[in-house]
């Protein structure tokens, strides 16, 4: 590795010390239905986020709200102490398209239909308030 590329590799490095985030890669789902999900919890604050996710009927909602306690989770464990009511909120929640499985079924005549089986990647950032006001 160059010099310049070894220095702009510490500097990325350093740069993700300070944030603070979880990733959910290869989510069966389509990419479209797990965005109405991700759209809801948006720049909310984590407990509020945390209650809409419990009680929307989505499916794709338990996995977010999973990635969100894990995202928490990550926070707590950098900051070596537990994060206080209203102190947390999603700053950045974002979905990718993954891989797409392609099937085929059988149809009349002879003909054969496409499935296409869409998985997707989220990616859910945290911060704290105070870091913000700073």
């Amino acid at each position: 590795m160059g010099a310049r590329k070894k220095i702009a590799a510490e500097k990325r490095k350093e740069a993700a010390k300070s944030l603070y985030f979880a990733k959910l890669v290869g989510v069966p789902s389509s990419p479209r239905k797990m965005r109405y999900v991700v759209d809801m919890i948006r720049g909310m604050e984590v407990n509020k986020a945390l209650g809409v996710l419990r009680f929307s009927k989505k499916k794709a909602a338990i996995d977010v709200e999973k990635l969100l306690r894990s995202a928490v989770a990550n926070w707590e464990a950098k900051n070596d102490r537990k994060a206080e009511d209203g102190e947390l909120y999603v700053s950045r929640v974002f979905v990718d398209e993954g891989v797409t499985w392609k099937r085929m079924r059988p149809a009349p005549q002879g003909r054969g239909y496409r499935i296409r089986k869409r998985s997707n990647h989220v990616t859910l950032f945290v911060d704290s308030k105070t870091n913000d006001e700073k």
